[in-house]
Protein backbone atom coordinates (compact mmCIF):
# COMPACT_ATOMS: atom_id res chain seq x y z
CA UNK A 1 0.00 0.00 0.00
CA UNK A 2 1.46 3.35 -1.03
CA UNK A 3 1.83 6.17 1.45
CA UNK A 4 -0.29 9.16 0.44
CA UNK A 5 0.18 12.84 1.17
CA UNK A 6 -3.26 12.92 2.80
CA UNK A 7 -2.17 10.39 5.42
CA UNK A 8 0.68 12.55 6.73
CA UNK A 9 -0.19 16.16 5.96
CA UNK A 10 -1.01 18.61 8.75
CA UNK A 11 -4.69 19.51 8.50
CA UNK A 12 -4.85 22.30 11.08
CA UNK A 13 -2.95 24.90 9.06
CA UNK A 14 -2.26 28.43 10.25
CA UNK A 15 -2.79 30.86 7.37
CA UNK A 16 -2.58 34.54 6.54
CA UNK A 17 -4.75 36.71 4.33
CA UNK A 18 -3.35 39.11 1.73
CA UNK A 19 -4.58 42.00 3.90
CA UNK A 20 -2.46 41.00 6.88
CA UNK A 21 0.65 43.09 7.44
CA UNK A 22 4.32 42.21 7.73
CA UNK A 23 4.16 43.10 11.41
CA UNK A 24 1.28 40.64 11.95
CA UNK A 25 3.16 37.91 10.08
CA UNK A 26 6.27 38.41 12.22
CA UNK A 27 4.14 38.26 15.36
CA UNK A 28 2.65 34.96 14.13
CA UNK A 29 6.11 33.52 13.46
CA UNK A 30 7.20 34.48 16.98
CA UNK A 31 4.07 32.91 18.46
CA UNK A 32 4.08 29.63 16.51
CA UNK A 33 7.73 29.06 15.64
CA UNK A 34 6.80 28.39 11.98
CA UNK A 35 8.93 29.88 9.21
CA UNK A 36 6.14 30.60 6.74
CA UNK A 37 2.42 30.40 6.01
CA UNK A 38 0.05 29.82 3.08
CA UNK A 39 -1.92 32.90 2.09
CA UNK A 40 -5.60 32.28 1.37
CA UNK A 41 -8.51 34.39 0.15
CA UNK A 42 -11.99 34.54 1.67
CA UNK A 43 -13.02 31.29 -0.05
CA UNK A 44 -10.07 29.35 1.35
CA UNK A 45 -8.24 29.25 -1.98
CA UNK A 46 -4.46 29.37 -1.78
CA UNK A 47 -3.23 32.49 -3.56
CA UNK A 48 0.32 32.71 -2.25
CA UNK A 49 2.91 31.81 0.35
CA UNK A 50 4.87 34.04 2.70
CA UNK A 51 8.17 32.96 4.27
CA UNK A 52 10.30 34.55 6.94
CA UNK A 53 12.80 35.46 4.23
CA UNK A 54 10.12 37.44 2.37
CA UNK A 55 9.65 39.58 5.48
CA UNK A 56 13.25 40.69 5.84
CA UNK A 57 13.79 44.47 5.70
CA UNK A 58 10.15 45.13 4.81
CA UNK A 59 8.07 47.98 6.20
CA UNK A 60 5.97 46.59 9.11
CA UNK A 61 2.80 48.00 7.55
CA UNK A 62 3.33 46.40 4.13
CA UNK A 63 0.49 44.13 3.07
CA UNK A 64 1.31 40.42 2.72
CA UNK A 65 -0.43 40.38 -0.65
CA UNK A 66 2.19 42.79 -2.02
CA UNK A 67 5.23 40.67 -1.16
CA UNK A 68 4.04 37.04 -1.05
CA UNK A 69 5.23 34.42 -3.53
CA UNK A 70 2.49 33.85 -6.09
CA UNK A 71 3.99 31.04 -8.15
CA UNK A 72 3.58 27.99 -5.96
CA UNK A 73 4.34 24.30 -5.92
CA UNK A 74 1.37 22.48 -4.42
CA UNK A 75 0.52 18.87 -3.61
CA UNK A 76 -2.69 16.84 -3.76
CA UNK A 77 -3.81 14.58 -0.92
CA UNK A 78 -3.92 11.51 -3.19
CA UNK A 79 -0.30 11.98 -4.35
CA UNK A 80 2.29 9.35 -3.50
CA UNK A 81 4.24 10.79 -0.56
CA UNK A 82 7.51 9.97 -2.33
CA UNK A 83 6.51 12.13 -5.30
CA UNK A 84 5.83 15.07 -2.99
CA UNK A 85 9.21 14.45 -1.32
CA UNK A 86 10.93 14.54 -4.72
CA UNK A 87 9.30 17.89 -5.53
CA UNK A 88 10.45 19.36 -2.21
CA UNK A 89 13.97 18.03 -2.63
CA UNK A 90 14.37 19.20 -6.23
CA UNK A 91 12.89 22.65 -5.69
CA UNK A 92 14.38 23.36 -2.28
CA UNK A 93 11.00 23.78 -0.58
CA UNK A 94 10.53 22.51 2.97
CA UNK A 95 6.71 22.65 2.77
CA UNK A 96 4.01 22.26 0.12
CA UNK A 97 0.40 23.44 0.54
CA UNK A 98 -2.07 20.62 -0.19
CA UNK A 99 -5.08 21.76 -2.22
CA UNK A 100 -8.26 20.33 -3.72
CA UNK A 101 -9.27 20.57 -7.39
CA UNK A 102 -10.49 24.14 -6.85
CA UNK A 103 -7.27 25.26 -5.21
CA UNK A 104 -8.72 25.41 -1.70
CA UNK A 105 -6.38 24.58 1.16
CA UNK A 106 -6.71 21.08 2.67
CA UNK A 107 -3.45 20.89 4.59
CA UNK A 108 0.30 21.23 4.35
CA UNK A 109 3.02 18.61 3.92
CA UNK A 110 6.54 19.23 5.18
CA UNK A 111 9.88 17.48 4.96
CA UNK A 112 9.44 16.64 8.66
CA UNK A 113 6.22 14.79 7.75
CA UNK A 114 8.11 12.80 5.12
CA UNK A 115 10.69 11.79 7.72
CA UNK A 116 7.91 10.93 10.18
CA UNK A 117 6.34 8.63 7.61
CA UNK A 118 9.42 6.43 7.78
CA UNK A 119 9.56 6.05 11.58
CA UNK A 120 7.10 5.11 14.29
CA UNK A 121 4.26 4.65 11.85
CA UNK A 122 1.46 2.12 11.54
CA UNK A 123 2.88 0.64 8.36
CA UNK A 124 0.18 -1.09 6.26
CA UNK A 125 2.73 -3.89 5.87
CA UNK A 126 2.77 -4.31 9.65
CA UNK A 127 -1.03 -4.57 9.65
CA UNK A 128 -0.95 -7.16 6.87
CA UNK A 129 1.67 -9.21 8.72
CA UNK A 130 -0.46 -9.21 11.88
CA UNK A 131 -3.52 -10.21 9.86
CA UNK A 132 -1.72 -13.16 8.26
CA UNK A 133 -0.29 -14.29 11.59
CA UNK A 134 -3.72 -14.43 13.23
CA UNK A 135 -5.18 -16.21 10.21
CA UNK A 136 -2.40 -18.80 10.18
CA UNK A 137 -2.45 -19.48 13.92
CA UNK A 138 -6.23 -19.69 14.27
CA UNK A 139 -7.29 -20.85 10.80
CA UNK A 140 -9.74 -18.00 10.24
CA UNK A 141 -10.22 -15.17 7.78
CA UNK A 142 -9.60 -11.66 9.13
CA UNK A 143 -11.24 -8.56 7.68
CA UNK A 144 -9.35 -5.25 7.91
CA UNK A 145 -11.07 -1.88 7.71
CA UNK A 146 -10.08 1.73 8.22
CA UNK A 147 -12.21 3.80 10.54
CA UNK A 148 -12.58 5.86 13.71
CA UNK A 149 -12.46 4.32 17.19
CA UNK A 150 -13.41 5.82 20.54
CA UNK A 151 -10.38 6.33 22.78
CA UNK A 152 -12.30 5.44 25.95
CA UNK A 153 -13.33 2.05 24.54
CA UNK A 154 -9.78 0.86 23.86
CA UNK A 155 -8.23 -1.91 25.94
CA UNK A 156 -4.43 -1.46 25.97
CA UNK A 157 -2.02 -4.38 25.62
CA UNK A 158 0.96 -2.66 27.26
CA UNK A 159 1.13 -1.05 30.66
CA UNK A 160 3.74 1.70 30.29
CA UNK A 161 4.53 4.68 28.05
CA UNK A 162 7.39 7.18 28.20
CA UNK A 163 6.76 10.83 29.08
CA UNK A 164 9.26 12.21 26.55
CA UNK A 165 7.68 10.22 23.72
CA UNK A 166 4.24 11.28 24.94
CA UNK A 167 5.14 14.95 24.48
CA UNK A 168 5.95 14.29 20.84
CA UNK A 169 2.63 12.54 20.28
CA UNK A 170 0.71 15.41 21.89
CA UNK A 171 2.51 17.83 19.58
CA UNK A 172 1.57 15.73 16.54
CA UNK A 173 -2.09 15.47 17.55
CA UNK A 174 -2.36 19.21 18.06
CA UNK A 175 -1.02 19.70 14.54
CA UNK A 176 -3.84 17.50 13.22
CA UNK A 177 -1.64 14.68 11.96
CA UNK A 178 -3.50 11.57 10.89
CA UNK A 179 -1.32 8.59 11.74
CA UNK A 180 -3.61 5.60 12.44
CA UNK A 181 -3.39 3.22 15.37
CA UNK A 182 -3.89 -0.55 15.08
CA UNK A 183 -6.82 -2.20 16.83
CA UNK A 184 -8.18 -5.74 17.04
CA UNK A 185 -11.97 -5.82 17.28
CA UNK A 186 -13.53 -8.92 18.81
CA UNK A 187 -17.21 -8.73 19.54
CA UNK A 188 -17.73 -5.48 21.44
CA UNK A 189 -14.13 -5.27 22.62
CA UNK A 190 -11.36 -3.17 21.05
CA UNK A 191 -7.81 -4.26 21.84
CA UNK A 192 -5.11 -1.67 21.15
CA UNK A 193 -2.17 -3.35 19.42
CA UNK A 194 -0.09 -0.41 18.13
CA UNK A 195 -0.23 3.27 19.10
CA UNK A 196 -0.24 3.39 22.91
CA UNK A 197 1.61 6.71 23.16
CA UNK A 198 -0.78 8.31 20.67
CA UNK A 199 -3.83 7.03 22.55
CA UNK A 200 -2.57 8.27 25.93
CA UNK A 201 -1.76 11.62 24.29
CA UNK A 202 -5.28 11.80 22.88
CA UNK A 203 -6.75 11.10 26.29
CA UNK A 204 -4.63 13.84 27.86
CA UNK A 205 -5.72 16.58 25.44
CA UNK A 206 -9.35 15.52 25.10
CA UNK A 207 -9.33 13.91 21.64
CA UNK A 208 -12.31 11.52 21.64
CA UNK A 209 -11.66 9.42 18.52
CA UNK A 210 -8.66 8.30 16.49
CA UNK A 211 -8.19 6.93 13.00
CA UNK A 212 -7.38 3.21 13.08
CA UNK A 213 -6.70 0.05 11.14
CA UNK A 214 -9.30 -2.33 12.59
CA UNK A 215 -8.76 -6.09 12.37
CA UNK A 216 -12.09 -7.85 12.90
CA UNK A 217 -11.57 -11.22 14.64
CA UNK A 218 -14.37 -13.81 15.06
CA UNK A 219 -15.82 -14.03 18.57
CA UNK A 220 -14.89 -17.72 18.98
CA UNK A 221 -11.15 -17.09 18.51
CA UNK A 222 -9.16 -16.87 21.77
CA UNK A 223 -6.24 -14.51 21.30
CA UNK A 224 -3.01 -14.49 23.26
CA UNK A 225 -3.39 -10.79 23.98
CA UNK A 226 -6.68 -11.50 25.76
CA UNK A 227 -4.92 -13.79 28.20
CA UNK A 228 -2.17 -11.21 28.63
CA UNK A 229 -4.64 -8.41 29.35
CA UNK A 230 -6.50 -10.55 31.87
CA UNK A 231 -3.26 -11.61 33.60
CA UNK A 232 -2.06 -8.01 33.97
CA UNK A 233 -5.47 -6.72 35.02
CA UNK A 234 -5.62 -4.14 32.21
CA UNK A 235 -9.07 -2.72 31.58
CA UNK A 236 -8.68 0.77 30.11
CA UNK A 237 -6.25 3.53 29.12
CA UNK A 238 -6.26 4.67 32.76
CA UNK A 239 -4.28 1.53 33.62
CA UNK A 240 -1.27 2.70 31.57
CA UNK A 241 1.59 4.09 33.65
CA UNK A 242 3.49 7.15 32.36
CA UNK A 243 7.22 6.79 33.04
CA UNK A 244 8.41 10.28 33.94
CA UNK A 245 12.03 9.88 35.01
CA UNK A 246 13.31 7.41 32.42
CA UNK A 247 13.85 8.47 28.76
CA UNK A 248 12.57 6.41 25.86
CA UNK A 249 15.10 3.59 25.14
CA UNK A 250 16.07 5.11 21.77
CA UNK A 251 16.83 8.44 23.41
CA UNK A 252 18.93 6.72 26.05
CA UNK A 253 20.91 4.76 23.44
CA UNK A 254 21.60 7.88 21.38
CA UNK A 255 22.69 9.79 24.48
CA UNK A 256 25.10 7.08 25.53
CA UNK A 257 26.60 6.75 22.07
CA UNK A 258 27.38 10.47 21.90
CA UNK A 259 29.41 10.23 25.12
CA UNK A 260 31.81 7.63 23.77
Amino acid sequence: MKLRVGDYMTKNVITLSPDNTVDEAIELIQKTGHDGFPVVDDSGKVIGYISSRDLLKKDPNTKIGDIMSKQLYVAREYMDLRDAARVMFRTGHSKLPVVDDDGRLLGIISNADVIRSQIERADPGKVEKLKKTIEKVHGVNIEVERGKVEVDRLIPTQTKVFADELKGRIYELRRGLAEPIVVIKKGGRLYLVDGHHRVVAAKKIGVKTLDAYILKVPENVELGIERLVKKRGIKSIRDIEIIEDVPHPLVEITFRNTRR
